[in-house]
């Protein structure tokens, strides 16, 4: 990316630019959470009820969009590493804007389409949500999140973990207090009004982006981590070398572990998120217990996280990947325990850690080990497994409840899919060409 377009100069900086790079990015993270569930399933209720859905039809549209943007992830990761970040960053940002203001006219919209097609159907509304559903979840969830860490994670090496900490527990504290802002906001505006509030609040994010963002250091005559480096063309050449395409790492068996315990923590914290009330209440806990287990998880989620940051730039990171398999394990049990006593304990405990090195190991793992050249293609297929995982979740969780009139019944898939995981993990060693 050429550096003359730019209104802000990286290198005429007073200071070493890859921190504005860490905040902006960690703003930019946080701009995605009207695209996540979390920012979503806010609107449930007034949005069902406005286009007359049922929550089974709402729920099933939702699913559909994740599944279709996760498909469309990878794509995106490859169209990163082509057009660089601000003008991806940029492009999702203005996705998510105008998908918002969608949003907030969507039964017009489905009241429209039958008025000049002359067909009345609850499948008008339902499809509709599916397209918003995708572009919500592809810009939001998908583009923009990993767009704004792949930046980061750029323009850090030695530091990458504990720069990793400031901006993941900044995300985390964030997003869990992301639904009662945007509950706020409906009560105040209504659900069309807080959503084209959100709107106009991302326009900010997209000049920000603009003037700020921007890709690799040394594009900039800079160098990860503020050192000096004078000849910046033989350190990305030497760099370059060492990187990883996406087809190479998907040929490693470490790529398919860490993706697929990411994907699992995906699947299972969306599904109890989406359930949580249900699922508690199997446990005895009322409505406002079952909402308050978030706040002691997102306390373990934090401490986990400036822990594992910190000491990931020291250690292996297989260590950290068995960590949170352990987390994974303890979780599952909670969940198959569920009416005793001890299963809450559990899953704060599972959870917490589970999300807190979620966090250190998608953003550490893929520039560590495969390079920063095709870090959007091989980054964007994680996330598209990561994406289809959460869009699966709340669905499985749903029949598990359905059939056997339990939620503790996914715990057994749940337990043998973690198993596989821990036993495969065992020569996910990293690949000889790792850049370190």
């Amino acid at each position: 990316m050429s550096t003359k377009l730019s209104i802000i100069q990286a290198d005429k900086s007073p200071f070493f630019y890859g921190y504005i790079i860490a905040i902006t990015g960690t703003i930019g993270i946080w701009a995605s959470i009207p695209g996540q569930t979390a920012g979503v399933s806010t609107f449930t209720d007034p949005v069902k009820d406005a286009l007359m859905l049922t929550r089974d039809q709402f729920s099933l549209a939702y699913m559909f969009g994740t599944l279709l943007s996760s498909i469309a992830l990878t794509k995106a990761g490859k169209l990163y590493d082509q057009f660089g970040v601000t003008k991806t960053a940029a492009t999702s940002v203005l996705i998510l804007i105008i998908t918002l203001l969608l949003c907030s006219v969507s039964p017009i919209i489905a009241g429209q389409i039958s008025l000049i097609t002359g067909f009345s159907h609850w499948t008008i509304p339902f499809v509709l949500m599916i397209v918003l559903f995708f572009l919500l979840r592809l810009s939001g969830q998908g583009v923009l999140t990993m767009t704004s860490r792949n930046m980061i994670m750029k323009w850090f090496d030695q530091m990458r973990g504990r720069i990793n900490a400031f901006s993941s527990v900044s995300v985390s504290l964030g997003f869990s207090a992301s639904p009662i802002f945007i509950d706020y906001l409906i009560q105040r505006y209504t659900w069309q009004g807080a959503w084209q509030v959100m709107a106009a609040g991302l326009t900010l994010v997209l000049i920000m982006i603009l003037f700020f963002y921007k890709d690799n250091p040394e594009a900039h005559g800079l160098h990860p981590d503020g050192k000096s480096k004078t000849d910046t063309k033989k350190s990305l050449n030497a760099e370059d070398s060492k990187s990883s395409t996406l087809k190479e790492a998907k040929q490693s068996r470490s790529f398919w572990m860490y993706a697929l315990i990411l994907a699992f923590h995906a699947f299972f914290v969306t599904g109890l998120t989406f359930h949580v009330v249900a699922l508690f209440a199997e446990a005895g806990l009322s409505r406002t217990e079952s909402i308050s287990i978030f706040l002691p998880m997102t306390v373990v989620s934090v401490i986990t996280s400036i822990s594992a940051n910190f000491i990931s730039d020291w250690i292996r990171l297989k260590i950290l990947l068995y960590l949170m398999i352990l987390g994974a394990l303890v979780g599952s049990v909670g969940l198959l325990m569920l009416q005793n006593a001890l299963a809450t304990y559990l899953i704060i405990i599972g959870l917490g850690i589970t999300g807190g090195l979620f966090a250190v190991i998608n953003a550490i793992t893929w520039p560590r080990f495969y390079g920063r050249k095709h870090l959007g293609a091989i980054s964007g297929k994680a996330m598209s497994m990561m994406v289809m995982a959460s869009a699966l979740g709340p669905y499985f969780f749903s029949l598990a409840k359905t059939l056997t009139n339990t939620f503790a019944t996914i715990a057994y898939i749940s337990l043998a899919f973690v198993i596989a995981i821990a036993i495969g993990s065992l020569k996910a060693n990293p690949p000889k060409k790792t850049v370190q």
